[in-house]
Formats: C-alpha cells, structure tokens, sequence
C-alpha cells in the first residue's frame, strides 16, 4: 500500500484552511468573492432542472409501475446490470383467468364462450400495456436517467471544484491583505536610526564595529525583509489561485451552458411519451369497442339463465363520448342487464307503413348499432321521424331516416313536440 503521509498531511491542511475560510464567511468576518451574474443565473437554472426533472422521473416511475415493491426490485436489478425479468401485466393476467374459468364452465355455455371473448381481449390490452411501459422507459425514462446520473454529476462535480478555487482564492486575498497590513504598520514604526543624534550613530556604529555585532540593524533589516518576501509571496499565490479560478469557472459555465441542450433533448423525449400515451389509449379503445360489438351480436345468449322478472337495464352504446358525464338512460326489460329486449312477436318492417297521424320528429342522444336487420343505427344529435304500430313493444319505436328504416331503443331518443 503506496501510504504518502507528507500528501495527506498537506491535503488535512488545504481542507483545514479551506472549512476556516467557509466558516468566516458564513459568519461574515471574512470577504467572499461573488460569482458573475450570468454564472449566478445558469447555476440557478440548472438546480432548477435538476430539481423538477427528479420529481418527473419518479412520479412517471409510479405511474408507470405502481407496485413499490417492483421498482425496488427493478432498481436493485439495474444497480446490478443485470437483466430485469419479464413481468406478465394485469390485463394478461385477468385474460389468462377467464380463459381457465371458460374451460371449468364448458366454453360451449354462454357465459364460458363470453369469457373466452373477454378474456382473449383482457390479454390484448394487457399486451398493448407491456407495449407502452417499454415504450415509455426506453423513449422517456431513460434520458431522464441518462441526465441525472450522469451529464448532472458532472456538473456538480465541476461545481464542487470551482466551490474550492473560490475558497482558495479568499484564502489568498485574505493573506495579502494581512501582508500589506504587516508591512504598512512596520512602515509606521519610527526608524531607530533617525530617532538618535548623528553623534551617537557614529559613536554606536564604531562600537558595534569593534565589538563585531550590528544587533540592532541587523533585526530591523531582517524584520523588513520578511515583511517584503510574505508580501510577494501572497501576490504570487493569488495570481495562480485567481488563474484556476477563472479556469474553472469558464469549465463549469459551459458546462452549465449545456443545460440547453438537454431541455431540448427532454422536449423531444416528452413528445415521444406522449405519442406513446396516444397510441397506448387508441388501441385500448378499438379494442373495447370491438369486444362490445363481439358481445352485442349475441343479445339472447343470457335469455336461458335471466329471470322472468322485469328490471331496468341499459344497452350498451358504442360510444358515448358527445355526451361527457351523461350515462346511457335504462330500458325496462326482462333479460339480463345491458340488453334491450326485442319487441314481442314478429314485425317485418318494410311491411310497416308510416301513419298519417302520431309520427314525431326525434333527436338521437347515444350513438347506436343496429344488432339485426331489423333495427335502424343511430348517430347522436341527428333527427329522424319515429312512431309506432300497434302490438309493438313500448320499449321501441320505428325510425326512419330517409329510405332507411327499422327499430330503435326509446331511450336513446328525445322526443321533440
């Protein structure tokens, strides 16, 4: 082991003159140099940065994995470099247990064939979900990551740096100050040769010549000279403490300079989150509405399990996004919920003539998908004319919409006088 006691002993110094000098400042009995202003505002600038892109990363971390104890397993694996394991999501889970439940069930019953179709499509968006986590690190996560740990250490490193050189620089300042102060009050003290008649210079000259000593002069000679030499000195250390401060601070302002091009770097990141987001939520929505429309093709499949019994049930409308916050009204029907029950007996609509009398004109509220042939799809807020035929259920109505006719649900309708 390479053990240089005369390097430790200098460095516990240069830290020991240094933690006096931070002390004295804090105190205000010493004078501390101030940074530039434009220095003053990049450094702002950057802790600034630093400070939001942490609480951004961390907070998109939690949105992205919300389990705590999977981000503490996720962080030891990366600190490790080692590969995290493939983790299955919620969506492919629930879809793998429905899948399970439909064998149990008999997946020819309807409600195993329904959770074969809900749990083919669970697995869809828990894949579409792995897909955007992914994503989302590798697009966003990672320069965050990328910029804290690394670009952001730099920085502090070299701030950490130009921190000492300042001291050093006070340091400095401080010593020619208190060099100048010795030498103006050695200035001050009256000469011992001009405060004595010239008689009694001569005559102590001539002694001190034959006793062979020049004591006096001697010392005050001496005295001066220090004095001089701890002046120049001083001056020589702040011009070279005052070069590598000025080195330094150059070094870290264009270090902090660089700030720039990481926000324009995260601007870009940000851009790919977001289209990561929208195309995360686009394909979760087409696959809802295509299990909606693969569950409304079998309207009677939960006749043989409903009761005989009348409750309120709501059709399912394909999409109810004209209407934020306003839920699809209830029909009242005796199938299962989310069904509306078919008009009892057989009507052949294009044997239905419209009557003279008792036709209204009618706003369409939802949009709506016709399940058969017989029923007319609806877009909501367009007007169709409505009315009815005797024996037919009071739960629907006949529209028409040009050479276009067929049932439609009396809820998804409001009638206009």
């Amino acid at each position: 082991m390479d053990f240089n006691l005369k390097k430790l002993t200098s460095d516990a110094g240069v830290f020991f003159t240094r933690a006096v000098q931070f002390t004295e400042e804090k105190l205000g009995s010493a004078e501390k140099t101030e940074l530039d202003a434009h220095l003053e505002n990049l450094i702002a600038r950057a802790d600034c940065t630093k400070n939001w892109t942490e609480k951004i990363f961390r907070q998109t971390e939690v949105l992205l994995q919300p389990n705590p104890s999977a981000r503490i397993e996720e962080f030891f694996y990366e600190k490790l470099d080692k590969k995290i394991p493939s983790r299955t999501t919620n969506g492919e889970l629930l879809g793998q247990y429905m899948l399970d439940a439909a064998k149990d069930f008999g997946p020819g019953t309807p409600y195993g064939s329904t959770l074969i179709t809900v749990g083919e499509y669970q697995s869809r968006l828990g894949g579409a979900e792995r897909e955007f986590l992914q994503t989302s690190a590798i697009n966003f996560l990672t320069p965050l990551r990328n910029f804290l740990e690394g670009d952001w250490r730099t920085i502090s490193k070299e701030r950490r740096l130009l921190e000492n050189r300042r001291l050093d620089l006070d340091i400095c300042k401080a010593r020619v100050k208190k060099a100048k102060q010795a030498e103006a009050k050695a200035a001050a003290e009256p000469d011992f040769q001009e405060t004595r008649p010239r008689n009694y210079v001569l005559s102590a000259s001539a002694s001190a010549q034959s006793s062979g000593g020049w004591d006096s002069w001697d010392l005050e000679d001496s005295k001066e000279s220090a004095n001089v030499m701890d002046q120049r000195k001083a001056e020589q250390e702040l011009r070279v403490a005052q070069t590598e401060f000025d080195r330094q601070a150059e070094v870290t302002r264009l270090l902090l300079e660089g700030i720039s091009s990481t926000h324009v770097n995260h601007l870009r990141c940000l851009h790919e989150f977001v289209e990561a987001q929208a195309t995360y939520y686009a394909q979760c929505h087409q696959y809802m509405q295509e299990l909606q429309k693969e569950l409304s093709r079998y309207p009677n499949s939960f006749a043989s399990n409903a009761n005989p019994s009348t409750s309120a049930t709501c059709p399912s409308p394909v999409s109810s996004a004209t209407l934020p916050g306003v839920s699809p009204p209830c029909l009242a029907s005796t199938s299962t919920p989310g069904i509306a029950r078919e008009p009892s007996g057989p009507l052949k609509i294009q044997d239905v003539q419209q009557p003279s009398t008792g036709h209204r004109k009618a706003k369409v509220l939802y949009d709506y998908d016709a399940h058969d042939t017989s029923e007319l799809s609806l877009l909501a807020d367009e007007l169709i004319t409505v009315y009815t035929v005797p024996g037919m259920d009071p739960d629907w109505l006949v529209g028409e919409r040009g050479n276009q006719k067929g049932k439609v649900p009396v809820t998804y309708l409001e009638l206009l006088s």
